[in-house]
């Protein structure tokens, strides 16, 4: 274990908020979500033109908490933009910055976190990380493949959460992580569904792409054939059906709400048809956490549930109900991702992980075979 008490600061931008925490070790001694304006964030062309407005927003808001910037020993970021890469915390160095500068899979504000943490170090000194990325893929090959030559499945999944809470889970069941099977479903805007197989995210649900159950917000997986159609309707351009997809189906297609604790109060007050569609989410999720547990070949030590949606008990009992015979399944509700990022320090300070470095390169280039 670590002698010295490492004071952390934990960055994590999203599409309009940027969230910010310092911890001493684990301990948690502030957290805050700064909150974007939308006219301001219209006045950046890019993503990355963001970046000092971001930094200047988190650099104010730990001098608003009373806390010293040169006090801290660890920056760490969400980190984003980045080719595929296995899990870990990896050191912010001139090949990250370079990557997320560009945002090699597409604009995300999560891009801007290792350059936030990086021009911190620049001016306070002390150290930068990124901690299992958005861009983290430990896919097996066998799951990459499609149908379609050429076509190749990637993992897009909460990775840092996910990851999180499958160490918590080891854990709390003095399990070793790189030894044990494990499903964990993040249910919340967005759900997916992985297998956690001896230490590697192995296969999962794309919520990028589209894929899985249908989420508050997304439609998820659709007949191919059908969507199709959609497509060529003419009632759509492609940004218009995107936005369909992925911001107002699900739950908000249905139901007109994205917030689940509504949808059960319609439930309570008698509503069938918001039951049905409820139902039929949390049967969905089920469905894919059956997916997994073949992929694991039946040899499942324990199914989790995180995520925001995990809260309730009537989905944890639904879901139970449909997989409780895989394995034993535990709530384990919210999300942990500022925790996950000053763990993932902590880890690599206490000598339990070696800090990795990027090699800017993706984890996989395509199947052998067909170079």
């Amino acid at each position: 274990m670590a002698d010295k008490v490492y004071k952390i600061l934990a960055v994590n931008p999203g599409s309009t908020s940027t969230k910010i925490a310092v911890f001493e070790n684990d301990k948690e001694v502030m957290n805050v979500n700064v909150a974007h304006e939308a006219e301001k964030l219209n006045e950046f062309p890019q993503v990355q033109d963001q970046l000092d407005y971001r930094k200047e927003m988190v650099e104010q808001a730990v001098k608003d908490a009373g806390i010293d910037l040169h006090d801290i020993d660890i920056f760490v970021g969400r980190g984003g933009g980045l080719h595929p890469v296995a899990g870990g915390t990896y050191k912010v160095d001139e090949t990250v910055l370079r990557d997320a500068a560009i945002g090699v899979p597409g604009q995300h504000p999560a891009q801007l976190a290792s350059q936030i943490c990086a021009k911190f170090v620049e001016e306070y000194g002390g150290e930068a990380y990124i901690v299992n990325p958005p861009d983290t893929d430990e896919f097996d090959e066998i799951a990459r493949f499609t149908g379609l030559k050429g076509v190749y499945r990637q993992s897009h999944i909460h990775a840092l959460n996910q990851k999180e809470i499958a160490l918590r889970f080891c854990k709390a069941h003095d399990l070793d992580y790189n030894k044990a099977n494990l499903i964990i479903a993040h249910i919340g805007g967005g759900i997916s569904v992985t297998a956690h197989k001896q230490g590697r995210m192995v296969d999962g649900n794309d919520i990028i792409k589209g894929e899985g159950p249908m989420t508050p917000t997304r439609a998820g997986a659709l007949p191919t054939i059908t969507l199709l159609g959609l497509a060529f309707s003419g009632e759509y351009d492609q940004k218009s059906l995107k936005n369909l997809l992925t911001k107002n189906s699900g739950l908000v297609s249905h139901l007109g709400t994205s917030d689940a604790r509504e949808v059960e109060k319609m439930i309570a007050d008698g509503n069938t048809y918001a039951k049905k569609v409820y139902d039929a989410m949390c049967y969905q999720i089920a469905k894919y956490i059956g997916d997994m547990a073949v992929v694991l070949k039946g040899q499942v030590d324990g199914i989790i549930l995180t995520g925001g949606m995990a809260h309730s008990d009537n989905l944890v009992a639904f879901i139970t109900d449909y997989v409780g015979w895989i394995a034993e399944v535990t709530a384990m509700p919210g999300e942990f991702e500022m925790e996950a990022l000053a763990a993932g320090c902590m880890r690599v300070k206490n000598g339990e992980e070696e800090a990795m470095t990027y090699s800017g390169k993706p984890v996989w280039d395509g199947v052998e075979e067909l170079k």
